[in-house]
């Protein structure tokens, strides 16, 4: 259905399920958005066979027709990129268990033009903070998959004064848990990769502390039971950041677009993935060898080492001597014959007697 703010016979704003005319045109690479108005403007663009000629027009990409210079245009999914500041109590899915009537951010993020979004990643349900939904399925894969290793920050507010200490304490509680479920599960991630996360005190209060939290995976509660295990409950968790989008501009429950700094920036976000550590027991490749051990006085030891690590000078090499090359064209040069000695008629010599 058509439909035009400026006609008189149709007031009322569109529903979630249509878009701006030169929206869906610069969606589905007609042109700019911009140009695609000139077309509008210019009378070349049709809906559902009737000419447009003025904006605003909204239409619905999966029931109306729409033509340019005679020509159809079909809808082309557009990527969309929503940030979401998760309250506590939601469920990060887009539809609940059987049985349960849970709020999912589905029902939060409702987008004008329908497309299906899904989150990125999980968050239990007392956590809060970022959550990113997307139709994008290869950079959502980017995000979650280990092998990349995507950083997510988070700020923890436990009870009590920490210092040094107990985040060290934590840092290896939380190693050893991650190793022990890989071994359980086979894998071998986190002897290969530092699983511990980065933890620094963000702000102090009189009976609280705030952390600042990085990690590079976790599991399911794996960072509330940790700090729960060495007598640190959580008093709050949130997820501040994905790689290098941070959560901003957001009040809690409500939802955005990200920019497309954000999106180009969120696309070439570093991995957090460590160096390759050398192997520590490998001899360099330019390291000398170490000198023979002798039973000379210590005295001597200086002087042996160095003349066994001198080098001799090399001996120059001599020219090779040989024939002048032959010029270029020039006919091959033709072989002469050594003359040879006579040979004797051994026929008409006498043999000698010896008696």
């Amino acid at each position: 259905m058509l439909r035009n703010r400026r006609q008189p016979a149709d007031h009322h704003a569109p529903d979630h399920a249509q878009v701006r005319l030169q929206r869906f045109l610069a969606d589905a690479g007609v042109a700019a958005r911009r140009a695609c108005e000139r077309l509008i403007e210019e009378g070349r663009v049709r809906v559902n066979g009737e000419r447009v000629t003025r904006l605003p027009v909204f239409i619905n990409p999966s029931t109306d027709r729409v033509e340019v210079d005679g020509v159809g245009v079909r809808e082309t999914q557009r990527l969309l990129y929503v940030m979401l500041n998760k309250p506590a109590g939601v469920l990060v899915a887009n539809f609940d268990e059987p049985g349960f009537d849970r709020t999912t951010v589905a029902h939060l993020v409702s987008h004008p033009s329908g497309s299906r979004l899904f989150p990125v990643g999980r968050l239990d349900m007392e956590t809060t903070g970022l959550v990113l939904l997307t139709n994008d399925g290869e950079l959502a894969n980017r995000l979650t998959h280990p092998r990349y290793g995507i950083e997510k920050t988070y700020e923890v507010t436990v009870r009590g004064s920490l210092d040094q200490a107990a985040i060290d304490a934590v840092r290896l509680k939380f190693r050893a848990t991650s190793r022990r479920a890989d071994v359980e599960s086979g894998s071998t991630r986190s002897l290969r990769h530092d699983p511990a996360p980065e933890i620094t005190i963000h702000k102090r209060e009189k009976d609280k502390t705030v952390l600042r939290v990085t990690l590079n995976e976790a599991r399911n509660r794996q960072l509330r039971d940790v700090l729960a295990h060495l007598g640190m409950p959580v008093k709050k968790l949130e997820r501040v950041a994905i790689g290098t989008l941070e959560l901003s501009g957001v009040a809690s429950g409500q939802w955005r677009e990200l920019t497309r700094d954000e999106i180009s920036t969120l696309k070439r976000g570093r991995s957090a993935r460590p160096a390759k550590q050398p192997n520590q027991h490998a001899r360099p490749r330019h390291q000398a060898p170490e000198p023979a051990r002798t039973n000379d006085p210590p005295g001597l030891e200086p002087a042996r080492m160095s003349a066994q690590t001198t080098r001799r000078p090399e001996k120059p090499t001599k020219a090779r001597v040989g024939p002048a090359p032959r010029p270029m064209n020039s006919p091959p040069a033709r072989s002469v014959a050594k003359p040879q000695a006579p040979r004797e008629d051994v026929s008409r010599v006498r043999p000698r007697v010896i008696g």
